[in-house]
């Protein structure tokens, strides 16, 4: 990109010269934090992922920029008085990248991928509440649930509900990572999971007009500063995230915009459960204590977030407000030697990231935690270690004991704020409760509230399984953080949404 606009007054020139003929190519660089496990929205748990997924896929409906439940694919949904069905009515004239026309046997194929457990799709719990699909005509999709459940069209508006092509699924299987074909506005030209994702357009899209650049490059950029001084240089136009503490740096420059807007993003530290030292509520609620977390937000995000008050971010609805936990490394000690550890212990801290921001977290939790007596190495992972070593592993099978990772509740709603994190059901490879995290009351809770349309009983429901987790302790809950991005002031259209997915629909060069 930083040669391409070396040479843009030479290329303009020519145009010109040329009577006008050609106008100049719009491309647009994107540097992001870490590299993508996968292209397969139904595969992926990293919000990351799914996000530049977006390029060649879109679902039913989606998010706006502000988290709103939109029409996509579904021109409009009905639902029976009940809960239990919901009929949506598809948009007409739509095809897939590779001419196949867009109906309702896409959909229920492609949602019947993910809710066959014998796929083994990380996103088949999002989707289980799912009983049957039938399709009455092309353009006409009924979705029967087992239960009622008034957030279902916030779930099918989770990126992670990407249309895919049948024929391609058929004729790729699990490769179809490497193989996207949807019914986005961009197509892929070059795929390196650690270096590089190059889309260009789409010129068969069926929004008319769009996209209106004419490539984006998705390029991975781990360490913080690197991704800064691309944005500084203009070899990026775009990127997430801007480390808190180079915010002031780039307010400085004019060529250079940023955009700081709040997040449903929690951050916290699983205690692997199967390990025995954690099996003691005590010693979990002792390294709560551990951690201050103001001095984190201070050192790692230089003010640029909270301390975590609950099990999920306030914004996310059905939220309450339950700390934080106090800074008390006196009562974390007792606690210690009240439950055999009088001297502490040795632990592995593991980070589900190895950019420079989470290396910074995991320093400072390895002092806090020291100064309690637990001495903690700590190790950060890329994306495939994570994928390999942590999600993909059964319960008995974990190496982990502690591990640092963090979580958008992309459905702005309260089930998946804790189902994938927190149900037994959800042990990894099933899910994400990579805590192994498991009570009775907790999932039966889970349960009803799924089924209940009620919103004052669904409120009392969510506020017991949230204060029984609290208590429980099965992470170290750390801080909620801000979406802090950086982007040319010539770049219009590209919004970082509450849940820190993209949103670039409107993405445009001025």
């Amino acid at each position: 990109m930083k040669a391409l606009k070396a040479l843009l007054p030479l290329l303009l020139a020519g145009a010109v010269a040329a009577g006008g003929a050609q106008a100049a190519t719009k491309d647009v660089t994107v540097a992001v934090a870490s590299t993508f496990t996968t292209l397969d929205p139904y595969n992926a748990s990293d919000t990351l992922s799914q996000a530049v997924a977006k390029s060649f896929y879109e679902g039913l409906f989606s998010f706006d920029k502000n988290m709103k439940v939109v029409n996509v694919l579904a021109e409009s949904y009905e639902a029976s008085a009940d809960g239990l069905t919901y009929t949506v009515k598809l948009r007409k004239g739509v095809k897939f990248q590779n001419g196949e026309d867009f109906t309702s046997a896409a959909v229920k194929v492609n949602y019947e991928r993910v809710m066959d457990k014998k796929n083994g799709l990380k996103r088949f719990v999002l989707y289980s509440n799912i009983a049957r699909i039938d399709t009455p005509d092309d353009f006409t999709v009924v979705f029967t649930l087992k239960k009622p459940f008034s957030a279902f069209i916030n779930q099918l508006a989770h990126p992670s509900g990407g249309m895919i092509c049948p024929k391609e699924l058929e004729k790729w299987g699990a490769k179809i990572a490497f193989h996207p074909c949807g019914t986005g506005p961009f197509v892929m030209k070059d795929y390196n999971p650690s270096e590089v994702l190059k889309v260009e357009k789409n010129p068969n899209y069926w929004r008319a007009g769009y996209p209106k650049v004419d490539s984006i490059t998705w390029k991975p950029v781990v360490e913080n500063s690197t991704r800064v001084a691309m944005l500084l240089t203009g070899e990026a136009d775009y990127a997430f995230p801007v480390p808190a503490e180079q915010v002031k740096q780039i307010e400085s420059k004019d060529a250079v915009r940023l955009d700081i807007t709040p997040s449903i993003i929690t951050r916290y530290v699983e205690m692997n459960l199967t390990k025995k030292v954690f099996e003691d509520i005590r010693v979990r609620q002792a390294l709560n204590y551990a951690v201050n977390k103001q001095a984190l937000v201070k050192v790692a995000f230089s003010g640029y977030a909270d301390p975590a008050t609950g099990v999920a971010p306030m914004d996310v609805d059905y939220a309450v407000k339950l700390g934080p936990w106090p800074y008390d490394p006196k009562k974390a000690r007792e606690l210690l030697k009240e439950a055999g550890y009088p001297n502490g212990f040795k632990v592995e801290l593991w980070s589900g990231y190895n950019h420079t921001t989470a290396a910074k977290i995991v320093q400072f939790l390895q002092q806090q935690l020291a100064q309690v007596g637990v001495k903690a190495s700590v190790r950060t992972l890329e994306a495939g270690q994570r994928t390999a070593m942590v999600e993909s592993v059964k319960p008995e099978e974990s190496k982990h004991e502690l591990y640092y990772i963090g979580w958008s509740s992309s459905t702005g709603e309260m089930d998946y704020a804790i189902r994938p994190l927190l149900a037994t059901s959800s042990f990894t490879p099933n899910d994400s409760n990579e805590s192994y995290y498991s009570n009775k009351m907790v999932d039966e809770k889970l349960m009803e509230a799924l089924a209940t349309t009620g919103r004052e009983k669904k409120a009392e429901l969510y506020a017991d399984i949230q204060k029984q987790i609290w208590n429980d302790a099965p992470w170290i809950f750390l801080v909620n953080e801000k979406n802090i991005a950086g982007s040319a002031k010539n770049l219009t259209g590209f919004y970082i949404q509450p849940d820190a997915s993209f949103n670039f629909t409107e993405l445009e060069v001025k």
